[in-house]
């Protein structure tokens, strides 16, 4: 950031005055949400997604702009087709007036296709020492009781392009597997899991399984035996007890994830409260009118921020 505010003195300022818009925006949409609804009470909220994708070998762009209404799509842009898909009849209005604004498509291209990219790559490359860098993960075999699946468990890996799966006589296994999710640490690292069931596999067949981890930039497997010298239990020690760093690294990798899921739902009702102070009349043409310029009254495309200017969609 120290870089891109050198470079453009003005990024904070355009910036805010961009976020101060999506706020009005938002408070606009609520309103005219409700009334095709058919709502007047309760906490609403709409979401906004938004950027752009890159392919460094194909040069391939794919750019994205979608809304939704209470956690459920509302309006999608397709730029291959140069339309809008809206998922929900109450959409139809604003899916309609949009493909029919030929003018705001062509930005709207432009802006993902060019000018999403640019800031993408200046961002990668003004970072490119913590956002191109590659850690590997420890790697934990844990069982809760001795009929349980045993957890083969990774912390601490960057980035979150990885795989990591079971395999018995160096096949990967589909069957009787179970993965999970990828998920941030608190440092920005990740961790993520995948199950075993062994119920029906002789004790004397445990060596033939190992549970691989594989990370993109990184060339070499991370290929942990299935050991049972080596797994943690609630009813015994391994035979290599962790470090006390290590048993803090399993510690947060099982709360840090609690406390995220407590947060977001924080800063949901958070967002819900703030979209229902204020009430705007659907019809108010003054406030649409200064939420939604014409296309000529819209910042030279070359100076644009990496931050898209939503507008008045709905």
């Amino acid at each position: 950031m120290e870089k891109i505010t050198a470079d453009d003195p003005e990024y904070w300022t355009r910036n805010t005055w961009i976020n101060e818009r999506h706020h009005e925006w938002s408070k606009v949409s609520i309103e005219t949400l409700k009334k095709r609804f058919n709502q007047s009470e309760g906490f609403h909220i709409v979401q906004v997604m938004s950027g752009c994708e890159w392919d460094d070998e194909t040069g391939e762009v794919t750019g994205f702009n979608q809304f939704s209404y209470n956690g459920e799509d509302f309006l999608v842009l397709d730029l291959k087709t140069e339309t809008w898909v809206a998922p929900r009849p109450q959409a139809l209005i604003t899916k309609h007036r949009l493909d029919h604004n030929r003018a705001r498509m062509e930005h709207d291209k432009h802006y993902y296709t060019q000018i999403c990219p640019e800031w993408g790559r200046k961002y990668l490359e003004n970072g490119r020492s913590s956002l191109l860098r590659t850690e590997l993960p420890s790697v934990f075999l844990l069982q809760k009781t001795p009929s349980s699946p045993v957890s083969c468990f990774t912390t601490g890996f960057y980035p979150d392009r990885a795989a990591l799966f079971w395999r018995r006589d160096g096949e990967e296994l589909h069957e009787e597997v179970d993965h999970g999710e990828i998920l941030p640490n608190h440092d920005g690292t990740f961790q993520t899991s995948v199950d075993l069931n062994l119920s029906s596999v002789a004790p004397e067949d445990w060596r033939r399984y190992d549970c691989v981890f594989q990370l993109e930039g990184v060339e070499d497997d991370l290929v942990t035996r299935l050991d049972k010298g080596k797994i943690w239990t609630n009813w015994e020690e391994p035979t290599d007890p962790p470090t006390t760093t290590t048993i803090i690294i399993i510690i947060m990798a099982v709360v840090v994830p609690a406390l995220v899921v407590m947060a977001a739902v924080g800063f949901k009702l958070s967002r819900q409260r703030t979209a229902t102070r204020g009430s705007v009349p659907e019809d108010s043409s003054e406030l649409s009118e200064r939420l939604q310029p014409g296309v000529g009254e819209q910042p030279e495309v070359g100076a644009q921020p990496e931050v898209r200017e939503h507008q008045n969609v709905i």
